[in-house]
């Protein structure tokens, strides 16, 4: 009778140790990856995200792109699930010249476009002649240029709205000469040219800080709507609750207090300005 006691005593031991197997590889297999596109290697904050969106069973994975044309096109072909990188006007530009349906699902930060120079403290301090480095896509290309419009450097015809280029300049009193490169090297030219417009995350991987380094920094106000940077998801993925889950952990509180330490001020929590998305 012990004997039979002690058996049936160890298998229930067996049992309950196995079903906390079983328990366990159940809870392994509910996790859910969403890979996430992300230019540039500086994702303090996405990586607190990340690290939040545990508790739920999400595992969001960073996948590093080098400049600004392959997380869309990677996302358009279902290598990623979601990216982070650009604003509205940049996906709209994208979206209209590749035939694409990627949406915004959440607003993430205004990050304000500076200009930048290892030769001058003020934009005043340009001379006649001076060379200013741009971004030579048609959106950041646009907004630099509309960016030395408020510096008061030069103007440009107003009918072009948010996309100008450096044809629709119609004042130059300086003679500036525009100098137009992908944006990832718009920082790296520093050294040989007076001046740069540098979008804020190439500028934070240079090592600038923008609320403190800018010799100009672009105001943030109901005009920078267009500029707030976003989550991007296909289309038919605009629902999925997943992925909303993303941005719901994105716009907490936590996030704000990570943005402000990182950015040193100069990047703001948009959702509190402009909404949800």
């Amino acid at each position: 009778m012990k004997k039979f006691v002690k058996i049936i005593g160890l298998a229930l031991t067996v049992g309950v140790v196995l079903a906390g197997c079983s328990s366990g590889t159940a809870k392994s297999e509910k996790t859910e990856v969403v890979k996430l596109g992300v230019v540039g290697a500086n994702n303090e904050v996405l990586e607190s995200v990340k690290e939040r969106l545990k508790k739920d069973g999400i595992d969001l994975q960073l996948i590093e792109f080098s400049d600004y044309t392959q997380p869309n096109a990677a996302l358009a072909e279902k290598e990623i699930d979601l990216n982070s990188f650009q604003h509205q006007i940049f996906l709209d530009n994208y979206n209209e010249e590749h035939k694409t349906n990627l949406v915004s699902i959440g607003n993430t930060v205004s990050a304000p476009l500076g200009i930048y120079s290892s030769k001058i403290k003020d934009v005043k301090e340009l001379k006649d002649g001076a060379e200013i480095a741009i971004p030579n896509d048609a959106t950041n290309g646009g907004r630099a240029l509309l960016l030395l419009q408020s510096a008061g450097l030069i103007k440009v015809d107003p009918a072009k709205k948010q996309t100008p280029t450096v044809n629709d300049i119609t004042e130059n009193k300086l003679n500036l000469k525009i100098t137009e490169l992908d944006a990832s090297q718009t920082a790296r030219a520093l050294q040989d040219i007076d001046a740069s417009v540098i979008n804020s995350g190439m500028a934070v991987d240079a090592g600038f800080v923008p609320a403190k380094d800018a010799i100009f920094l672009e105001p943030v106000d109901e005009t920078s709507k267009p500029y707030v940077n976003i989550i991007v998801a296909r289309k038919e993925d605009e629902d999925n609750e997943t992925y909303n889950k993303v941005v719901d952990t994105y716009q907490q509180e936590e996030t704000k207090k990570v943005i402000e330490e990182t950015s040193k001020g100069s990047s703001i929590p948009a959702w509190e300005t402009f909404g949800r998305k």
